[in-house]
């Protein structure tokens, strides 16, 4: 657990935001001793007695909930010097301290593309979406989106179509609330195919306004480059594109009518820069070098994976594809098959004796010699 606990007693320090607790560390030699330094220590570093208020009146009671929240199968709460942490997030001006997630969280070092859009999105505009997220899912690319209405959930959509597609909705408010509530559905899907759900907010967060231009930064934070699909000149779309430009990744918009109000943003984003999409192919070239390089890191993984198994019999090679490095329950498993319960055990023995799984509290994961 390391110095989690203190990361998170830094997030819950009320009106400190990131930059702030880098600015502490600049004086303190790692984030717990900014909690364990005495009160003439913290104001020698420069600390209000507000601030220094606040870091020894800390709810550590609230910390433990979130801990204990973590043992649950899949749950994760990484911090900023985790090496779980992506790296490009760390590149963007004011990093999350803290982000709670549930899924796959591997998926977070992997070559990301950020699909955004309208909520109030047309057909043409979804099935656009649907389409792209697929392609660009089924060459390796994992789907960055928000869970919203419209173009961010067939973002999602189309990367759950697509073969060993896998697809992370990050959340504007905390994982305990779904937002929108009809897309818990959607939601729990990605969890169930590998996906990831994630969140900076703590975990009873709701759905306010202001939460969601924050969400957007980590998703143009995440990620290679932005595809905006379909937007209006004014939208949170547009937000997404100019913070991912501001952090260095590409931009890419998919022209539409000039009759349609929202074909707008794409259209102005276009003039200002961004590269006009017409296939998934145009995507990839522009990724190059960055994309290139992820996709043969995937191909060594899926080569080394296949020679393992070579000798198993297809139904144990299906099971198995189910099965995570993180814990995978069993009841998880059991869905994604499609078998009875009997027939998935009996599989799970073998795969165990034979040295592929191995069973732990809360369900089975993979053994990384034979992964």
């Amino acid at each position: 657990m390391g110095n989690l606990p203190y990361w998170l007693a830094a997030f819950y320090l009320q009106g400190i935001g990131p930059r702030t607790i880098f600015k502490w560390l600049n004086n303190f030699p790692s984030i717990a001793h900014i909690f364990s330094a005495s009160y003439e220590e913290l104001s020698a570093a420069g600390l209000s007695v507000a601030q220094i208020n606040l870091i020894k009146n800390v709810d550590w009671k609230k910390i433990d909930n979130d801990l204990k929240w973590m043992e649950q199968p899949s749950h994760h709460i990484i911090h900023y010097e985790d090496k779980a942490y992506p790296a490009l997030l760390k590149e963007i001006e004011d990093p999350p301290l803290v982000l709670f997630l549930i899924g796959n969280k591997t998926l977070l070092t992997q070559a990301q593309l950020a699909m955004v859009g309208a909520r109030n999105a047309s057909n043409y505009g979804m099935a656009n979406a649907v389409h792209f997220a697929q392609c660009l899912a089924e060459s390796g690319l994992v789907i960055t989106s928000g869970l919203a209405l419209g173009i961010d959930a067939s973002s999602h959509q189309g990367a759950l179509a697509a073969r060993q597609g896998k697809t992370i909705a990050v959340f504007g408010t905390g994982l305990q609330h779904i937002y929108p509530s009809s897309h818990k559905v959607l939601a729990k899907k990605i969890m169930e195919s590998d996906g990831l759900i994630m969140s900076e907010f703590s975990l009873g967060t709701k759905a306010y306004p202001h939460n969601f231009p924050r969400r957007n930064r980590i998703i143009a934070g995440l990620s290679l480059g932005v595809l905006v699909v379909e937007a209006a000149l004014r939208s949170g779309s547009l937000i997404t594109a100019r913070l991912a430009a501001e952090y260095g990744r590409e931009v890419f918009a998919i022209p539409g009518s000039i009759h349609h109000p929202l074909a707008k943003g794409c259209h102005h984003l276009i003039r200002q820069g961004a590269k006009l999409i017409e296939t998934a192919t145009d995507i990839l070239e522009e990724l190059g070098p960055l994309y290139y390089a992820s996709q043969q890191a995937v191909s060594k993984e899926q080569e080394e994976s296949a020679h393992l198994t070579a000798n198993l019999p297809s139904s144990h090679v299906q099971i198995l594809s189910y099965i995570n490095h993180e814990i995978t329950p069993l009841d998880v498993i059991i869905l994604r098959s499609g078998l009875t319960t009997s027939e998935v055990s009996s599989i799970l023995l073998t795969l165990e004796l034979d040295g592929y799984i191995q069973s732990v509290s809360g369900g089975y994961n993979r053994i990384f010699a034979n992964q």
